[in-house]
């Protein structure tokens, strides 16, 4: 296993997620009816709006990665496999379970504002459906492996393994923006294959992806330009 980036240290964490925790509660007090002069003795929408600041940290912790999950790349025979962990997935679905859990409970105990709840509601339950929940079911079997003989990939419906003696070139291409990369393909029988990595959310495994590239087919490499190849 290599380590390409770590998780933030324990320390961060706490102090990023009570600032993010305390900050929900003062702010969900509307939703029940409080005024700020209320907040100053014991008041029943405590618990509600402790349970706001528990909902709103677990939407942090899964759509902020870094928080929780270092990101790490296979080691195989001669390379290493790029992936998103199937366990990352699997313990983000855990976690955004108590989502809604949390809301329902809200719901049914407390004397909600309408208009405040589906708010926070969203707040909570949209990013990480969006962010990341959604493209991680896509590409849960999505993945590059590179070696110094091959090079094999599946993104969905497409999938394709490479000998490295049956390339003619190798590019890489990065879109204006830097948000989309793409490793192009040359083969000796000049059909072209593009591998868009941006689409495999492999974008935490850029720079190593790059690194290796450059060591192990820097006498393949070629500007994607003067290929001509499919941008």
């Amino acid at each position: 296993m290599k380590e390409i980036r770590k998780s933030y240290s324990a320390e961060s964490n706490i102090l990023l997620l009570s600032y993010i925790f305390f900050t929900a509660c003062f702010f969900s007090y509307q939703m029940f009816g409080v005024s700020f002069k209320d907040l100053l003795g014991w008041h029943y929408a405590y618990l509600g709006m402790i349970l706001i600041g528990l909902a709103t940290s677990v939407m942090v912790l899964i759509v902020w990665e870094e928080m929780l999950f270092p990101v790490k790349a296979h080691k195989v025979k001669g390379g290493l496999i790029f992936r998103n962990h199937q366990t990352k997935l699997k313990t983000q679905i855990l976690l955004y379970c108590a989502i809604p859990a949390i809301f329902v409970f809200i719901y049914f105990q407390y004397e909600v504002k309408l208009f405040q709840f589906i708010v926070w509601a969203l707040i909570c339950a949209v990013p990480p459906v969006v962010e990341k929940l959604v493209s991680g079911v896509n590409n849960f079997n999505d993945y590059l492996q590179l070696t110094s003989k091959n090079i094999e990939y599946k993104n969905n419906e497409k999938e394709g393994k490479f000998e490295i003696s049956d390339l003619q070139h190798v590019a890489i291409h990065n879109e204006a923006d830097l948000i989309s990369k793409k490793i192009e393909l040359l083969l000796k029988t000049n059909e072209t294959v593009v591998i868009d990595l941006h689409e495999m959310e492999l974008d935490a495994f850029y720079n190593s992806i790059d690194n290796f590239i450059n060591k192990k087919y820097h006498h393949l490499l070629k500007d994607h330009k003067s290929l001509g190849l499919a941008n």
